[in-house]
């Protein structure tokens, strides 16, 4: 049976994925990593899902997630059957978001976590959804219930990561990028960015949606997801 492993955002755990995983294919062995809890570096995080699970892989990340099965696929290329990037971004840290994330882990630090993540929520998602109170508030709390610590900790390890563009070119598994149209976290372009670098990529356009697809557009998703994996699957049967 083949192994999927879906790796969450930054402060999120398996709420991410609760719209997915009642529709995933019931052939896949599914498990949702918390390896991004556990660890301090994108490089670690990425050793750890490896480590942890064995065999041939298919590994879905969401934004930060995406970036770990990245580094994944580049540290064992041999054992990643495909990948699923969900609003990813293959480029480093940029000057300006540096300071923004030392300018936030100075607030979570000071206890003003709660203020930050509400303000942010503003730019997660797409103006639509962005006026679905509840749908916010459960973004909210699921960042809020991972602590100012695991905050502190991700975003060091977001500063931090690699630059994984140079490696696309000679990734060979299957990969599906998939973007919300209006995503103001992780741009468009650095979507398009890897469906163009990857030889084997698809590229699937999430309208009026913001960064977090699988709680905008949970049926969106899984309308891209589902098929793909399910050819994946026929492809290695």
């Amino acid at each position: 049976m083949s192994r999927l492993v879906l790796l969450p955002g930054l402060a999120c755990d398996e709420r991410l994925w609760e719209a997915q995983l009642p529709a995933l294919p019931a052939t896949l062995d599914v498990h949702v990593s918390d390896a991004h809890m556990r660890h301090e570096r994108i490089e670690t995080m990425a050793e750890a899902v490896l480590r942890e699970h064995a065999g041939p892989l298919i590994l879905c990340g969401a934004s930060m997630g995406g970036m770990i099965a990245l580094e994944a696929a580049r540290q064992a290329p041999e054992r990643i059957a495909g990948l699923a990037l969900l609003g990813t971004n293959a480029r480093p840290e940029t000057p300006d978001m540096y300071k923004l994330r030392e300018s936030a882990i100075e607030l979570f630090e000071r206890g003003e976590a709660r203020d930050v993540i509400e303000f942010n929520a503003g730019f997660a998602f797409h103006p639509t959804q962005a006026g679905d109170k509840a749908l916010v508030q459960r973004y909210v709390e699921l960042v809020l219930d991972a602590g100012a610590q695991q905050l502190i900790r991700q975003n060091r390890a977001l500063m931090q990561r690699p630059d994984a563009r140079p490696h696309l070119p000679s990734l060979r598994c299957p990969v599906l990028v998939v973007c919300g149209d209006s995503d103001r976290l992780t741009p468009p372009e650095c979507s398009r960015e890897i469906a163009q670098t990857v030889p084997l990529a698809e590229l699937v356009w999430v309208e009026e949606c913001g960064h977090m697809l699988t709680m905008e557009k949970p049926a969106f998703v899984n309308a891209a997801l589902i098929p793909w994996l399910e050819r994946l699957l026929l492809a290695r049967a």
